[in-house]
């Protein structure tokens, strides 16, 4: 799958609706896609698109981190695997080699199949407050749905 402007959308869409798990999950989903598409950029010889999607893992990975709290064992263990990641990363993308990527993708799909667990239990609200609703009606576009968002004019600035 390749990260196209359609599935930022979606991803940001999913953003404004998520909790706290959730988000985790859609981190994971982000740098599952940013990897893959680093693989398939360097099977076709793209080597500019292979860095930039190893890039773009690494920023998705540094948020994974940012959002551990390394009070508790658990997540330290887990900062332990994404170092891991990092560094499998960091390899491949100095040695322009996929195969580091296997691994990486292998422990981060594991983890995600875990937060996933966890986001369908966790009864915790949205994070973002104050965002557009999006409805899906009875119309649609040449290749899909189309959804319209209700846009508040007002989202929490006064002028």
């Amino acid at each position: 799958m390749v990260m196209t402007d359609e599935l930022k959308q979606q991803f940001t869409r999913r953003i404004t609706n998520a909790n706290k798990s959730e988000l985790i999950v859609i981190l994971c989903d982000m740098f599952d896609i940013y990897v893959s598409d680093a693989k398939t950029a360097l099977e076709d010889g793209d080597q500019t698109g292979f860095k930039n999607n190893i890039r773009y893992a690494r920023a998705v990975l540094s948020e994974l981190i940012d959002s551990l709290n390394l009070e508790y064992e658990l997540a330290r263990n887990i900062y332990q695997l994404y170092r891991f990641v990092e560094r499998y990363l960091i390899k491949a993308d100095i040695k322009l080699d996929k195969t580091y990527l296997i691994p990486c993708l292998n422990i981060m799909r594991k983890m995600n199949e875990s937060y996933e667990k966890i986001a369908k239990i966790d009864p915790s609200g949205p994070v973002m407050k104050n965002t557009e609703e999006v409805y899906a009606g009875m119309t649609y576009g040449r290749n899909d749905l189309n959804e319209n968002m209700n846009t508040a004019y007002n989202r929490g600035y006064w002028a």
